[in-house]
């Protein structure tokens, strides 16, 4: 497949993940406080869903394996707050396959294509090992997200979002330097602008509450 053409998915995939950032960012700056509306998670879904393609395209395991992190803890803040019940069944239906389709898509007369992924020239092992780690400790944020949103029962970035966000972008712009990936390193060039304002919101939120 034309190179741009992979370039233009994941592109198309990290504006959707740097616009919901954006709006997050201004209507909590708008707020003064960290706010969570349900077009970032609708966002999410989109882009992750793009960059699962763009990974695959890529013959890129981490972010593959990264975007599979996620990609149910999306649909779970939607069904949080309420939207996921408004999304036509038959579309529930493809959301909820399409990780299954590409994996089947993988096999080879039964046997899953792991050559693609793990016997890559142009990313050697070890390279294959620091993209994974650095995707689970980026999405380990939204492990944290879930679990804390469920014991308050909405869907809300405590401030370890945001410092897991930083952690793990910080580790991904390691790996897209590396791996000289252009997709990689502007999403989260950008990312980690809004990561570092986010927590200096949540602190300021709460040297406010303090002080009351």
């Amino acid at each position: 497949m034309n190179p741009w053409l992979i370039y233009s998915v994941g592109f198309i995939a990290q504006i959707l993940f740097s616009g919901r950032l954006l709006l997050q960012w201004i209507l909590s700056e708008k707020h003064q406080k960290v706010l969570t509306p349900s077009i970032f998670w609708k966002l999410s879904l989109i882009a992750s869903f793009l960059l699962f393609i763009y990974g695959d395209l890529q013959d890129d395991f981490s972010i593959m394996f990264g975007q599979a992190i996620t990609y149910y803890i999306y649909i779970r803040n939607l069904q949080l707050q309420g939207e996921w019940d408004k999304i036509k069944r038959i579309f529930q239906l493809l959301i909820y396959t399409f990780p299954a389709f590409i994996l089947l898509y993988n096999y080879n007369n039964g046997t899953l294509d792991l050559q693609r992924f793990f016997g890559n020239e142009s990313i050697p092992i070890w390279l294959v090992i620091l993209g994974t780690i650095a995707q689970i400790i980026f999405n380990l944020r939204f492990l944290y997200q879930w679990i804390y949103s469920e014991r308050k029962k909405e869907s809300v970035l405590p401030l370890g979002f945001w410092i897991l966000s930083l952690i793990g972008a910080s580790l991904i712009l390691v790996y897209a330097i590396i791996r000289k990936d252009p997709v990689l390193f502007t999403g989260h060039i950008f990312g980690s602008i809004v990561y570092v304002r986010n927590i200096i919101l949540h602190k300021k939120a709460k040297r406010q509450l303090n002080e009351a």
